[in-house]
Formats: structure tokens, sequence, C-alpha cells
């Protein structure tokens, strides 16, 4: 996968989640400010007015991925230059335009955002090339198994099968939020510490996308005062680069790695063990580990970047994911062939079951033939039978259905009776507290009455407050009277549904009169029916 194509998977996401309408089409004014950010991180000088030049001909409404892709290679891509600026910096622009839109993680094992955007990176490293970007089951099984090999913890592969089962990721794969869903849920992490899990997840990030091979501390033999030191070291396809320690804040030297570098394991001398020395066209760096395994592992580390150089390649996990993929359209293809072979003997087995089944067919077709003249006989007796027991049993669930419908109307009727007279007691109820709140009420009012009659002889020299007395008094006899209104509106409410309740009644008695004389009457039609029968018999 080369580096444009490791770019567009990254702009993708961003441009997606500019599409707010998911139209698939983006304003021109959205895309002017991603194409100056991504010129920005890819350290490239942008031209403001290229976009709308290039977009001169069409109308102010939004473009297409389509229409954005040929500006996108012209002004942008083709103006990429490897090494000059930080992949990391562009995948952290995209993920910051796609996360607001599309991650909101909700419950309580939620991971970092840091861990978050490695996650993500990782998925669009691993992902298929091609849109939209999913990862298939075994790249995501093979995520999953490099994090707990460097947590060194065991793959919970009850809790990944249940999840791989969903009906949307056995059609379409993983998307990158079903794959960060998944983490979130902590089911798969149970009892790991989330720093463990930080950890894990950068060791990861650095091994995938970052192409370290390898880190470490060793103790590096100085080449000048020949004194040694503990360094941390980082080991890529192109380089080995050793730091004061593991931060990697402060830079020492790099060792340029080629086809003509090599390694050598040496004897152990000037009391240090375990030791090797990275043997370049220039010079020779001796080096120690800490065990004879670190050597190995080291040794061999090394080896590969070199092999890798040689080859031409500039990442192991970009080659660890071509050959997969190789491996899988292999037994992809095996498989095919295997379905295909399976399928031909099984049409031929087919073609053999088909000839004798024909033969079997002409026997039970005689045999058909004498059972089908007597089985037409028994079917039209039995027809018979069967049509006289029909005739029956309608005649007797006509009479049930009239029976059940004249039951559910009086039932109908006397629930009714129930609910009004139900109402009827509330009505009496509220009115009996209505009256005797308004009882209450002109016994306050009388009593105010008085003390402003009391109040009115102790204040006869402030005529004022007697004339805003004498309104009140009014106005509490206006009340009255509504009140008194009020009392005698709902007295003739419930004198109109005591009337209603009188008619309900009298409806229900006429109603069961219906009833019994609609019971005679059946009663009477169906002894007359039996002696028709009889007299039929």
């Amino acid at each position: 996968m080369d580096l444009r194509a490791e770019l567009l998977k990254s702009i993708w996401y961003a441009f997606t989640a500019l599409d707010v309408e998911k139209s698939g089409k983006v304003s021109k004014s959205q895309l002017k400010v991603l194409s100056h950010n991504l010129c920005t991180v890819l350290c490239i000088p942008h031209n403001p007015a290229a976009l709308e030049e290039h977009f001169r001909d069409d109308d102010d409404g939004p473009v297409s991925s389509q229409g954005y892709m040929p500006y996108l290679n012209t002004y942008i891509l083709d103006k990429v230059v490897e090494g000059v600026f930080v992949k990391e910096n562009v995948d952290e622009l995209c993920w910051t335009l796609t996360a607001k839109k599309n991650y909101r993680p909700s419950g309580e094992g939620i991971l970092p955002q840091k861990d978050a955007f490695r996650l993500w990176c990782l998925f669009v490293f691993l992902s298929e090339d091609k849109y939209p970007l999913v990862m298939i089951p075994n790249e995501v099984e093979y995520l999953l198994k490099k994090l707990c090999m460097a947590m060194t913890v065991e793959l919970n592969y009850v809790e990944l099968e249940d999840f791989m089962s969903q009906d949307s990721v056995q059609q379409n794969g993983f998307s990158v939020w079903a794959f960060l869903e998944m983490m979130n849920s902590g089911k798969l992490t149970r009892g790991i510490a989330k720093e463990t899990m930080s950890m894990a997840i950068e060791e990861v990030y650095r091994e995938i996308v970052g192409d370290v091979l390898k880190e470490g501390y060793l103790w590096k033999k100085g080449q000048l005062r020949r004194n040694w030191m503990e360094r941390w070291f980082t080991l890529r396809p192109s380089s080995l680069d050793y730091y004061i320690s593991e931060e990697r804040k402060d830079h020492k030297g790099s060792i340029p790695l080629d086809a003509n570098c090599c390694v050598e394991v040496l004897p152990d001398r000037d009391g240090k063990r375990c030791m090797f020395c990275l043997k370049t066209l220039s010079k020779a760096i001796e080096l120690s580990a800490s065990d004879t395994k670190q050597r190995q592992e080291w040794t061999s580390a090394i080896q590969t970047a070199i092999r890798l150089h040689a080859e031409g390649k500039s990442s192991l996990h970009k080659d660890l994911k071509q050959k997969r993929r190789e491996q899988r359209d292999a037994r992809e293809r095996r498989r095919l062939a295997k379905e295909q072979e399976l399928q031909h003997l099984h049409a031929l087995q087919e073609e053999r079951e088909k000839k004798l089944a024909e033969l079997e067919v002409l026997k039970e077709a005689q045999r058909q033939a004498q059972l089908l003249m007597e089985q037409d006989e028994l079917r039209r007796r039995q027809q018979h039978e069967e049509l006289q027991r029909t005739l029956e049993l309608q005649l007797r669930e006509a009479e049930e259905v009239e029976m059940a419908l004249k039951e559910a109307e009086a039932e109908h009727q006397r629930r009714r009776i129930r609910e009004l007279e139900d109402l009827q007691q509330r009505l009496e109820e509220a009115l009996q507290q209505e009256i005797r709140a308004r009882q209450d009420e002109e016994e306050h009012r009388n009593t105010q009455a008085r003390l402003l009659a009391e109040e009115e002889e102790k204040m006869k020299a402030l005529m004022a407050l007697q004339e805003e007395q004498e309104e009140y008094i009014q106005k509490a006899q206006r009340e009255k009277q509504e009140l008194k209104q009020e009392m005698e509106n709902k007295t003739k409410a419930l004198e109109q549904a005591q009337r209603q309740v009188e008619d309900i009644r009298t409806t229900r008695h006429r109603v069961e009169q219906d009833v019994m004389v609609s019971t005679h009457t059946h009663t009477h039609t169906h002894t007359h029916t039996l002696s028709l029968s009889s007299t039929a018999d």
C-alpha cells in the first residue's frame, strides 16, 4: 500500500465527517478549510484560489467526493513528499474531524481519546483497500491477538465470536465505529487495568503504524571515548535510532540500515556479556543486551530490517498484511475449487438418484392407480358424512353466536348503568364538598364583615378606608350571588344525571324483557327443528 493510498484512507473519513446530510457531497467552504488544513499538516504550499478555479464551471452548491478527488490529487497529493511531513499529524487531523461527528462512546470502560485515536489508526492501516472502509474479522482477530500478547493475557474468544456473529458484521465486516464500540464495551478486556491497556495499544501502534520492529534498552560502546552507555534503541526497517531514555525526547543518534549492513554475535569481554556488533560500510557499533534471549531477538529483528530494506520494502507489517491477504485469497481459491468439485460430484449423484427415482415413480404410479379407485369411493362417503356434520355444527354455532351477542349486549347495559350510578355518587359527594366549602367561606366572610363593622366604628375619621371596606362588602355579596348561581347550576346538572340514570334503568328493564322473549323464541325454534329432523329420519 503506497503513501497516497494511506493518506486517502484517512482523508476519506475527514470528507465523510463533513457530509452532515450523508448525501455524498460537501460544501465548497468546508472543502476550502479541509484543503488548507491538509496542506498545513502535509507541509506543502496552499493556493486558496485553486479550489474555486478548479470548480469554476460548477454552481455554488456542494461538491461530491468524485468531484473533489481530481482537485485533491492534482493540488495536494501530487505535491506530497515522503519524509517531509509527519503522518501522525495527518491522521490526528482526520481523526479530530470524524470523531467529533461519529465517536460518542458511553459506559464505564471508555477508552481515553489518545487510545481511541491509536486504535482508529490501526484500523485504517489494517482495513481493506475499498470504500466504505471495513476490516474483515480475520484482521480484527489478528489485531486483538497482538494487543493481548502485549498485555500477556489470553484473548477472550467467546466474547469475540459473540460479537462477530452479529448480522451487520457478518455481511459487511467491521466498521471502525463497531470496532471501537466493541473495545469500549470492556467485554474483551475484562479485569485488565486501563494503564495496562493503554501501554499495550501504544506498543502495538508503534509496531504496526510506526514501523517499529523492536524497542528496548541496550548498552552501546562509544566510538570516541570507548566507554559503555545505556541507551533506549528503536529499530525501524530503515534505521536504528537511540535515545537517552524510553521517553525518546533526547535523540542521541541514528544508524542507517541498508543491504550492506550485517549483524554479528561477539564473545563476552570488557565485563560485558551477550554482546553483538552491527556493521555498516563506515563503522561497527558494539552493543550488549541484558540476556541471551534479548540478544537473539535484537539480532533477528536487525536482520529482518536489513532484509526488508534489501527487498525494497518500507514496512514489515505492510508486507505481512499483503502475505495474509494472499494466503486468504489462496485459501478462498482452494475452497471454491473444492466446492466446485463437490458440486460436480453432487450433480452426478443427483442424476443417478433422479433415474432411480423415475423407476420408483413408474412402480408407484401403478400402485397409486389402484389405491385411487378405492380412495375415491371412500372419499365420496366421507364427504357426504362430513357435509352432514358441518351443517349440524354450523347450526349450533349460529345459535351460540346469537346467544353470546345478546348476553354481551345485556352485560354492556349493566356495566353502563353501574358506571352512571358511580358517576352520580361522585357528583353528589362533590356537591356536598362544594356546599361545605361554600358554608365555611360564608362563615369566614361573615366574620370578616363583623370585623370590618367594628373597625368602622373605631375609625370613623378615616372616610377613605370606610369606602374601601364598603366596596369590598359589595364585592363579597356579588361573589356570594355568583356562588349561589353556580350551586343552582350544579343542582340542575345533578337532577339531569338522575333523570339519565332513570332512563338507563328503564332501558335495562326493557332489554332484559327482550332477552327473555328471545330466549323463549329460540327454545321454541330449537324444539321445532328437532321435530322436523325426527320426522325426516
